[in-house]
This record gives structure tokens, C-alpha cells and sequence, in this order.
């Protein structure tokens, strides 16, 4: 019987704009302490989680009186980074995630693969520039971060919604679902789900 390795990370990285700490168990029960400086952001991070059912610890600080850029996309970059050193050599995972995810109005499809190769496709205009104290354009910003850095092909698309809050809400539940299918063992003995043999 194969012994099952425990898929967990925590990435540390400090810059002369933030400092930033992130523990990720992918086999969870998607409990989540975030303190991330940025209330909107820990909420959304927070969604993330519970839909990815991914323990997530994320704390950081950053230079919040320029704005809360930097702090945002480098908790993306970490979370990121994070993924990827727990996945290993993702052997026997799913691979591949998509859902298609209503939030009232609004619809969002998210489809993501583990490809080994960082990407994002974003097509998801934004009816306000803030939610509360936050720049709605940090979304992109984050997901870019986190797909590059966590070496994965990342398509977000808005279907239908009007309200801004929803729609970046059905954003981050639908990437946790998707990330949630795409990161189970499905074969565990099934070796790297790709023909080449590594991702």
C-alpha cells in the first residue's frame, strides 16, 4: 500500500514592500486564517478556502499607506509559489478543474490546468473601480500573480452580472471549486497525468 504524502507548504518571502506568510495543506477542510492587511482580500481568500476545502494561513504586511497593490499581488505570487511546492510532482492529481458558477446576477466560468506552464485569461470587466477601500483592477492583478508563479493555465470569464461585489465573489468561489477538482488524487499509482510524462 502507497504511503499518502502529506501535500502541504508554507512560503515565506519578505521584500522592502511586504513580508508575507502563506501554510497551505491541499487535504483539508478548508479552514482559513487570513490577515492579509487588505479586509476585502481576506474575505475573498476566505471563500477561496472554503470552496477549495484547502487549509490557507496567509499573514502580511505591506506598504498600505502608498496603496494595497504590492501587499495584494504578492499574497498572489505566495499563494502561488505555495501550490506549487505542495503539489510535488503531481503525481495521480486530477490535473485539470472548471466550474461554472452562478452568484445572483452574476456568472462566472473558471477552467484551470496544472500544466506547468503559468498563464491567465482574463475577460471580466468590472461595472465599479472599487469595492468599499478596494481597486477592483487588484483581482486581475492577484490571479495573474498566482497563476505565473504557481505554474498554471488560468481562464476566469464573466457571463452575466452587474453587481461588482458579486461578481468578484463568484470569481474567487468558482476558482476554489475549480482548484478543489484539480488538485484531488485520483490515481495515486497513476504516476504525472500527462503524455510527456512531467508537468
Amino acid at each position: 500500500m502507497l504511503e499518502k504524502k502529506l501535500r502541504i507548504s508554507q512560503i515565506n518571502r519578505e521584500t522592502k514592500e511586504t513580508a508575507i506568510t502563506v501554510s497551505i495543506n491541499l487535504d483539508g477542510s478548508g479552514k482559513a486564517d487570513i490577515a492579509t492587511g487588505v479586509p476585502f482580500l481576506d474575505h475573498m481568500l476566505e471563500l477561496l478556502a472554503a470552496h477549495s476545502k484547502i487549509d490557507l494561513e496567509i499573514k502580511a504586511s505591506g506598504d498600505m499607506a502608498v496603496d494595497g497593490h504590492h501587499t495584494v499581488e504578492d499574497v498572489g505570487i505566495c499563494l502561488g509559489l505555495a501550490i506549487k511546492d505542495a503539489l510535488g510532482d503531481k503525481n495521480g492529481i486530477e490535473r485539470y478543474g472548471h466550474v461554472l458558477l452562478p452568484m445572483d446576477e452574476s456568472l462566472v466560468a473558471v477552467a484551470l490546468d496544472f500544466s506547468g506552464r503559468g498563464f491567465l485569461a482574463f475577460d471580466v470587466t468590472m461595472p465599479s473601480s472599487r469595492v468599499g477601500e478596494f481597486d477592483t483592477e487588484l483581482v486581475e492583478e492577484f490571479l495573474r500573480a498566482m497563476a505565473v508563479n504557481g505554474s498554471l493555465t488560468l481562464h476566469v470569464r464573466l457571463l452575466a452580472g452587474k453587481n461588482t461585489h458579486h461578481i468578484i465573489e463568484a470569481v474567487f468561489k468558482a476558482l476554489g471549486r475549480a482548484l478543489r477538482s484539480a488538485v484531488v488524487v485520483v490515481d495515486p499509482a497513476g504516476g504525472v497525468p500527462s503524455t510527456k510524462g512531467v508537468l
